[in-house]
């Protein structure tokens, strides 16, 4: 199995980080995950922009360029003849900068997931930097371990004015009728499959508020279909937030989750 360090192709248990480094310590990083199906990536323009978009905005400065990241990704494809994987780009900051591609196993669901939904709690907690991909995932990691606990798949951070804002891994959008409700990409980060979620939404002749969804408008039952995306789950239902229950089968969220899954390929 291979990695990729700078652009060099090293064997995988060679992609390490001392763990003195004050970069690693602080979580000075960068990172995207990108979908391999068939030895093609999906949406690595996309995903490349953020990437640097992400680096810039917390001001890891580096030397690598789109161009040469999208080379050493088809580069370690080729080497690892990768059909289908999830490949994860790590950039890391400081005086030497380094770059890290490695392929884990593609993530895949049950279809029952996506039939029936998934839990989901919700947890108090605000995103360090929310609108970049940073390495800041101490609160992701206590908050999903919570939900992990009470039997959930997803914790759904809300932040101190009441508002539920993302996943710790997934944008969070919310069905009133005919209308789709997410936070606008000020307040949240700008998923690839997010921005793809509300194309295929105008397309599907959905109207779409770029509004904050509030807790108390949740459980006040003002939604219909709530549901989370991420690159690895397109538009996964959610049949439970906290003791709050939706029932399938999700019409709608099906309906954008095989849209978004269509377009992947375009």
């Amino acid at each position: 199995m291979y990695a990729s360090r700078n652009g060099v192709i090293i064997p995988k248990e060679e992609a390490v980080v001392p763990i003195t480094s004050r970069e690693v310590q602080s979580g000075f990083y960068v990172y995207e995950s990108l979908r391999v199906l068939g030895g093609f990536v999906t949406r690595i323009n996309d995903h490349l922009d953020r990437l640097l978009a992400s680096a810039k905005g917390i001001h890891l400065t580096h030397p690598f360029t789109k161009e040469s990241i999208h080379r050493w990704v088809d580069e370690l494809i080729e080497a690892e003849h990768i059909g289908d994987a999830t490949v994860r780009i790590t950039l890391y900051g400081g005086a030497d900068p380094v770059l890290f591609i490695v392929p884990v196993e593609l993530l895949r669901y049950p279809d029952s997931y996506y039939r029936d939904g998934v839990k989901a709690i919700t947890f108090e907690g605000e995103r360090l930097f929310p609108t970049h991909k940073s390495g800041s995932l101490l609160l992701n990691y206590v908050a999903l371990e919570e939900a992990k606990r009470f039997g959930g798949f997803e914790a759904l951070l809300v932040d101190r004015n009441g508002r539920v804002l993302e996943g710790t891994r997934s944008n969070f959008f919310a069905f009133s009728n005919n209308t789709l409700h997410t936070a606008d990409e000020d307040l949240v980060l700008g998923g690839i499959t997010r921005s793809e979620v509300l194309r295929c939404a105008k397309e599907l002749g959905f109207m779409i508020d770029l509004n904050p969804i509030y807790l108390e408008d949740l459980f006040a039952g003002r939604f219909t279909e709530v549901f989370i995306s991420a690159t690895s789950m397109a538009a996964m239902p959610l049949h439970t937030i906290d003791d709050l229950r939706f029932s399938a089968p999700f019409e709608r969220t099906r309906a954008l989750h095989d849209c978004v899954r269509a377009r992947q390929w375009q």
